[in-house]
């Protein structure tokens, strides 16, 4: 065997890698740095990569990009990042990054997003996409006469139990699917006497804060892809907390809500369906998960969470009868079933980052777009709207220009 022949070998079994340079701007905060830098793009950095169905491999290389350059210089000495900036505008007129991804406050989104768009970049970014509605549209058509494609972070679909409802919606196990009901929330401590769980802007509307702009965008893009259009929405929202603590023990007076209560109409090929979600950082949990959905449906019914999911059969339902002058000692919770596993889950934050990646790469249609991200900023609005009026807001449905 020649020098030659040995040299060869090598190089014609080794796979091409495509290393892929991502923008991270707004890593230093909680959403940024957990899901997305550590558990979403350095996992795929230190696996060393990811195979895509045409058996393309890509891996990735961050660049961290922030305010603090005293912050970014420890996050990228921590995971062994070479690039950091702080000079955003210098970052996406290099052509060695080739996606913008945006993690930072509201507030500051949608500037940052119309700058990437006029850079050519491609764009991935959490959500809500922008403050209002018609800039949230605005950014979408935007991107989309620039030939830009976006992704806008999903995660909620991605969660096992979710993934487990879906497959019992694919089914066809509920029949015709009549109602929706959402619990969602915890307490958070008000910051006297227990630092509070969330970041003090969460509570001042003028930094973009309330419950409603922070979960109806959620609430709009499961209930559209797991059961149907959102057509209307109302909503009731509560500062039941207005006296609270930031992150340096000074007292501040709440200005945004801390919970909402909403009521949506959806329409589905089945028929129209309704949803009743809570949403709250004021109440005590007493559910298995954080977050529960409980579907009923003509031929059974489901209860989910984060990660469980259990099912009632139309034939395993038992018949009650309402007697309040009889204790009821029927045990209700055993006539349900734990929905089996059957699959391997992974953090859907980055489930959701290769499946962008893949689309990226072999320039593949990607649904959950700039235009889905304005639809739920659509539905916050017209919950806030809803919610101020004391009346229904109907949803027009949204489109690109």
């Amino acid at each position: 065997m020649t020098d030659t022949t040995l040299a060869a070998t090598p190089a014609e079994t080794r796979p091409d890698v495509r290393e892929i340079g991502i923008i991270m701007n707004g890593v230093s905060g909680r959403m940024g740095y957990r899901q997305h830098l550590v558990r979403s793009i350095l996992a795929i950095r230190d696996q060393g990569g990811i195979e895509l169905s045409d058996g393309t491999k890509v891996t990735v290389k961050p660049l961290l990009v922030g305010r603090s350059e005293a912050k970014l210089a420890d996050l990228a000495a921590k995971h062994g990042i070479e690039d950091w900036t702080t000079d955003l505008d210098a970052a996406l007129a290099d052509p060695r990054w080739e996606i913008y991804a945006d993690f930072l406050v509201t507030k500051a989104r949608s500037s940052a997003l119309r700058r990437a768009i006029a850079a050519g970049k491609t764009i991935y970014t959490e959500k809500p996409t922008a403050e209002t509605a018609a800039e949230a549209l605005e950014l979408a058509n935007l991107a989309a006469a620039a030939g830009v494609k976006t992704g806008v972070v999903h995660d909620k679909l991605y969660l096992p139990g979710l993934q487990k409802l879906k497959r019992l919606i694919d089914s066809g196990f509920f029949g015709r699917i009549l109602s929706v009901r959402g619990e969602f929330g915890y307490w958070v401590f008000e910051g006297d006497w227990q630092p509070a769980q969330r970041p003090s802007w969460n509570y001042r509307a003028e930094d973009g804060g309330g419950i409603i702009v922070d979960m109806f965008p959620h609430w709009n893009y499961v209930l559209e892809n797991l059961f149907g259009e959102v057509t209307s929405v109302y909503a009731q929202a509560a500062v039941h907390i207005a006296d609270r603590w930031d992150e340096n023990g000074e007292h501040y007076t709440a200005t945004a809500e801390d919970a909402a209560y909403g009521i949506f109409e959806l329409s589905s090929e089945q028929g129209d369906i309704v949803a009743q979600i809570n949403s709250s950082w004021t109440v005590r949990v007493n559910r298995d998960e954080l977050v529960e959905f409980h579907v009923d449906g003509t031929h059974g019914s489901a209860v989910v969470g984060l990660f469980g999911a259990k099912v009632q059969h139309r034939n395993q339902t038992p018949k009650p009868v309402w007697n309040p002058d009889l204790a009821d000692d029927h045990d209700y919770d055993a006539d349900w079933a734990d929905v089996p596993v059957n699959d391997v889950f992974q953090n859907g934050f980055r489930q959701q980052w290769e499946e962008f990646l893949e689309s990226y790469v072999l320039d593949t249609p990607y649904e959950f777009d700039l235009l889905s991200g304005a639809r739920g900023v659509q539905l916050a609005e017209a919950g806030l709207q809803s919610s101020r009026e004391g009346r229904k807001i109907a949803l027009p449905t949204l489109s690109l220009d």
